[in-house]
C-alpha cells in the first residue's frame, strides 16, 4: 500500500475521534491487547455449552494452539497463539498460507507490518464474531482485515468510520479511503468536504494529505468556499509538503510541490481585490500569469488565461432550466444598452446562469456582462463580466455567474445581459408564466415574467434576449 503523505511508519495512521460512537461490541483498543489466556485445561469443554463459547475460549489461548505469530516490530512485538483450522475457516489468505500449494510448515510466523492490537481484533472476530475496534485502532484493523481478506470485518470498520465522519477528519479519512479502495467511504468524505469546505480546510489533518487527494478535491465543481480560501489552503499544504520533502518553503519550491494542483485553482473566480491582495503577491505565480489574470479582470475582450474559469456550484441535485420563448427569429442588435426582463418565482431557487442567443452571421465571440438585480432596492446580487462563443445556430449559449444567486419566493428581480457583438437571433412568442416540474419529485417551480421599464434594448415578455434561466432548486 502507498501510505499518506504525512505517514512515516509504514502502517495506517491512528485517527483521533473525540467522540467515538459505539458499533456493535466496539471497545477501546486496549481491551484487545489482553494477556494470553491460561487456566486449567482439563475438561474446559464442559463449561462451554455452545460452539461459539468453545471457539471464543480458544481466542489468544495456548490450549490446542498449533501456530504462533510474532506481531509488530522491535520492542513492541507480541507472540500470539492461534489455531490453523479456525484461521483457515475464516480467511482465504490463512487457508492458502496453511493448506495451499506453497503452505508454510513453520510454527512461528513473523508479521512486522501488522499492529498487535489490530491482529488481536482480527482474531477476536474470527473466533467469536465479536467486533473490537476503537478510534485508535480502526485504521490498522481495516488494513489487517483487508490484508487477510475478511470482508465482514472490513465492513464493520468502514461503518465505524462513516459514523464518526466530521469536517475536521474528512480529509484524513478521504486519504485512507482512497488508499484502501473504499469508494463509498471516499464519496461520503467528498460530500462532507463539499458541505463544510471551510471547516475541512482549516482542520489540522488537511496539510497531511497526499498530492493525489489534494488534486481530487480541487477538481471538484461543488466546493462551497471562496476561491481565495482554496488558494490559501493550497499554500499551507505546499509549505507542509516542502518540509516533508526536506525543501526550503520558497515560492519556487511551493510551486514545484503543488504541481498540477496549482492549475486547478480557479483564479478567474476571485475578485480583482482578492487576487491583488493574495495570489498576485505570493510569488508562486509567474509574472506572465499575474499580468494575464489582471488583464482578464480589467479589459475586454478578455485574454485567454491558463486557469479554469468555470464556476464552482456548491448546490446539490440536478441542474434545471426554463425557456420563455416559443420561437426564434433574426435579427437583434446591440448598442451598449442592457437587455432586461423582470421575474419572480414561487419558491426559493439558486440561479447559476442564463442561456443567451448568439450570432446570425456564423461562429462569433461575444463579450457580455450578466447581472441579477433586486428590483425594489436596485441592489446587484450577482454578476459576471465574461464572454461566450457561438456557432451561428439558433441555439442558446450558456453564460454563468461566478457564484449561485439566491432567489427568494414572490420577490421581484431583474435579469440583465449587456452584449457586445454582432446582430443575434432573438426569441418571440414569449410566455408570461413558465413552469418547471421536477421529473424525480414532481415539485413545480413557476416563473412569472414582467416588462422591465426603462432602458431594456427592446427585450420584453413577448420577445427579445435572455431566453433561458439556469437554476437549482
Amino acid at each position: 500500500f502507498k501510505m499518506a503523505a504525512g505517514d512515516n511508519s509504514g502502517r495506517p495512521p491512528c485517527l483521533n475521534f473525540s467522540c467515538p460512537g459505539p458499533l456493535g461490541n466496539s471497545q477501546p483498543s486496549n481491551t484487545a491487547s489482553v494477556l494470553v489466556y491460561r487456566e486449567p485445561v482439563y475438561n474446559w469443554q464442559a463449561t462451554k455449552s455452545t460452539v461459539k463459547e468453545r471457539f471464543a475460549f480458544l481466542f489468544n489461548n495456548e490450549v490446542l494452539s498449533d501456530v504462533h505469530f510474532l506481531v509488530g516490530k522491535g520492542m513492541g512485538v507480541q507472540r500470539i497463539p492461534a489455531h490453523r483450522f479456525v484461521l483457515a475457516v475464516g480467511s482465504a489468505v490463512f487457508d492458502a498460507m496453511f493448506n495451499g500449494g506453497m503452505a508454510t510448515t513453520s510454527t512461528e510466523i513473523e508479521l512486522p507490518d501488522v499492529e498487535p492490537a489490530a491482529f488481536l481484533a482480527l482474531l477476536k472476530f474470527l473466533y467469536s464474531d465479536e467486533v473490537q475496534i476503537g478510534p485508535e485502532t480502526v485504521m490498522t484493523t481495516l488494513y489487517t482485515a483487508k490484508k487477510y481478506a475478511v470482508p465482514a470485518l472490513e465492513a464493520h470498520c468502514v461503518e465505524f468510520l462513516k459514523k464518526n465522519l466530521r469536517a475536521d477528519n474528512a480529509f484524513m479519512l478521504l486519504t485512507q479511503a482512497r488508499l484502501f479502495d473504499e469508494p463509498q467511504l471516499a464519496s461520503l468524505c467528498l460530500e462532507n468536504i463539499d458541505k463544510n469546505t471551510g471547516d475541512a480546510l482549516a482542520a489540522e489533518g488537511f496539510t497531511d494529505i497526499d498530492l493525489d487527494t489534494l488534486v481530487a478535491v480541487l477538481e471538484r465543481d461543488t466546493l462551497g468556499v471562496r476561491e481565495v480560501r482554496l488558494f490559501s489552503a493550497a499554500v499551507r499544504w505546499a509549505e507542509a509538503e516542502a518540509h516533508r520533502q526536506q525543501l526550503q518553503p520558497t515560492p519556487e519550491n511551493k510551486r514545484k510541490v503543488l504541481g498540477k494542483a496549482l492549475t486547478l485553482i480557479r483564479f478567474p473566480l476571485m475578485t480583482i481585490e482578492e487576487f491583488a491582495a493574495g495570489p498576485a503577491q505570493s510569488n508562486i505565480l509567474s509574472d506572465r500569469e499575474v499580468v494575464s489574470l489582471f488583464l482578464h479582470f480589467t479589459v475586454n475582450p478578455k485574454p485567454r488565461v491558463d486557469f479554469i474559469d468555470r464556476p464552482r456550484c456548491c448546490l446539490r441535485g440536478k441542474e434545471c432550466s426554463i425557456t420563455r420563448f416559443g420561437q426564434v427569429e433574426s435579427r437583434w442588435g446591440y448598442s451598449g444598452t442592457s437587455d432586461r426582463i423582470r421575474f419572480s418565482v414561487n419558491r426559493r431557487i439558486f440561479v447559476v446562469g442564463f442561456g443567451l442567443y448568439g450570432s446570425i452571421h456564423g461562429p462569433t465571440d461575444y463579450q457580455v456582462n450578466i447581472q441579477i438585480i433586486h428590483t425594489d432596492s436596485n441592489t446587484v446580487l450577482g454578476q459576471n463580466d465574461t464572454g461566450f462563443s457561438c456557432d451561428g445556430s439558433a441555439n442558446t449559449f450558456r453564460v454563468m455567474f461566478k457564484e449561485p444567486v439566491e432567489i427568494l419566493p414572490n420577490v421581484n428581480y431583474t435579469a440583465c445581459a449587456t452584449l457586445k457583438g454582432p446582430d443575434s437571433h432573438y426569441g418571440t412568442k414569449g410566455m408570461r408564466k413558465v413552469t418547471h416540474e421536477s421529473s424525480s419529485t414532481g415539485t413545480k417551480t413557476c416563473f412569472t415574467f414582467c416588462y422591465a421599464a426603462g432602458n431594456n434594448n427592446g427585450t420584453s415578455v413577448e420577445d427579445g434576449q435572455i431566453p433561458e434561466v439556469i437554476f437549482y432548486t
